[in-house]
């Protein structure tokens, strides 16, 4: 089976914490080319649809991601990668500051008929590049299921109401929606996040999982709503965590059309769960956004079954 990701490539500078006495560290970042990562070192196919630089950030995201078995596609030449400070406090979380454009245009989609496709980001919702990120979704969508995360990034999202809707627009369009508990709390100020859930579901996805951090996930469908605690795991920091996870459910979901999708029984949601939980804890147990490989997840996994 074969996976298309749409999206952006960022380059991550971390900074340590203040009197770390640790130096900054830059790592290939962003949030779609980080789930595209996830998915080959799981053994998958996947290609990726992103805008890269001539310049050291580019030939670095390039090359580890091709490195893992990613193919790119960089498609217009932007004049820099686009790049994201990011802070990290006492506890590992981690807050950003982008230098970001993306420009990305519309065209045929990559060569190859995609099992599924993912978007997400920052790509999904800025201009002008969304548009051609939603029009080649739409585009593949008769032959492919799609999946959609928000990855929330308040200091991009514009005036909240045009965000808001952006964001549904692409809700509607997917068939599983990942979303973290952070991304719900500042779309819909107030709400809690399984109604927001729940409220996705009626726009059109088979599937809405929700990531709580250190308070575990929960998975919601027309049948079932299921929650899981997340592993007891050391924190060195969260960047990439999300994108793990996703990762995680994609490649466990692989195959399923868009009624088994809808059909996952209450048993095999809590196992996506448990698995996607185990990916982000590896992700967080170590530096930058480094996704298991599929021995380490099979024995994280283990190793948190018997916990």
């Amino acid at each position: 089976m074969s996976f298309l990701v749409i999206g952006e490539c960022v380059a991550d500078i971390v900074r340590a914490p203040e009197g770390s006495g640790t130096a900054d560290r830059v790592h290939p970042g962003g949030s779609p080319a980080n789930v595209a990562y996830g998915l080959a070192r799981l053994g998958r196919h996947v290609t990726l649809l992103t805008q890269l630089a001539d310049d050291p950030a580019g030939r670095l995201i390039g090359a580890h991601l091709k490195d893992a078995g990613v193919r790119v596609e960089s498609r217009g030449r932007p004049e820099r990668t686009p790049s994201a400070v990011v802070g990290l406090d006492a506890q590992g979380r981690a807050t950003y500051a982008f230098d970001i454009a993306w420009t990305l245009e519309a065209g045929e989609p990559p060569a190859g008929a995609p099992a599924h496709v993912h978007i997400g980001s920052i790509a999904a919702v800025t201009a002008p590049g969304a548009a051609a990120v939603l029009a080649g979704a739409e585009r593949l969508r008769d032959r492919a299921t799609v999946s959609y995360d928000p990855n929330v990034r308040p200091e991009l999202m514009g005036q909240h109401g045009p965000a808001v809707a952006r964001v549904e627009r692409c809700v509607a369009l997917a068939d599983l929606v990942k979303a973290s508990d952070e991304d719900l709390a500042w779309l819909y100020p107030g709400e809690e996040p399984e109604a927001v859930a729940a409220r996705w579901l009626d726009l059109g996805p088979a599937v809405v999982l929700v990531t709580r951090g250190a308070a575990g996930s929960f998975a919601v469908t027309r049948h079932h709503t299921v929650a899981a605690g997340a592993p007891p795991v050391d924190v060195v920091d969260t960047v990439g965590a999300g994108d793990s996870f996703t990762s995680a459910v994609l490649d466990a979901l692989a195959g399923r059309d868009r009624a088994a999708l809808g059909a996952l029984a209450a048993g095999e949601l809590a196992e996506l769960l448990a698995r996607a939980g185990a990916a982000a804890a590896v992700t967080v147990s170590r530096a930058g956004a480094r996704p298991p490989d599929r021995a380490e997840l099979d024995a994280a996994r283990r190793a948190h079954a018997r916990t």
